[in-house]
């Protein structure tokens, strides 16, 4: 459940040849390590909770998924910032068996977004997740070139802004 301005999301790309001999719960601990440090540094007692959450006394902060595919692997994970929870449950159906193998009664229950657990902005929380991964992994700064930005417009325009896409219901 993402809403504008009310997530925190990112994706890491990287070659399969860099997670050789990784299990996939070791995968999911070994991409969100640097953000659970992140977090921690900003004084949210945060931790990876298995298989693909990142979680706090408060309930769960976010969750990650993955793809491997052409000898690389697709990481994506989304963390709630602030969120509409009436809308959330409105729109999400959480079956009962993923609530009780949590130990709570309502998707509501489970969900702590970090504008809950801190005062700091969410411009301020990005800021300090950048600063965490450049330390840790270096990071070159670069943009879109037009071509790219054209691309991306056209898959947008062909694809997912299509009511087949934004309306699917599985």
């Amino acid at each position: 459940f993402i809403e504008p301005e009310g997530a925190i999301t990112w994706s890491l790309y990287a070659p399969e040849s860099m997670v050789a001999g990784m299990t996939f719960a070791e995968l999911y601990r070994f991409f969100d390590a640097w953000v659970v440090d992140a977090l921690r540094e900003l004084g949210i007692d945060a931790w990876y909770a298995p298989l693909n959450d990142i979680s706090s006394a408060a309930g769960k902060i976010g969750g990650a998924a993955q793809a491997r595919r052409g000898g690389a692997v697709l990481h994506h994970t989304t963390m709630a910032y602030d969120m509409n929870l009436p809308l959330m449950l409105e729109v999400l159906r959480t079956g009962k068996e993923k609530l009780s193998d949590k130990g709570v009664t309502s998707a509501d229950k489970r969900v702590a977004p970090l504008r809950l657990q801190t005062n700091l902005p969410r411009e301020a929380i990005i800021g300090h997740m950048v600063q965490q991964f450049r330390r840790r992994f270096g990071l070159d700064e670069d943009a879109l070139d037009p071509d790219e930005i054209a691309e991306a417009d056209e898959r947008a325009r062909e694809r997912f802004s299509t009511p087949a896409w934004t309306h699917y219901l599985p």
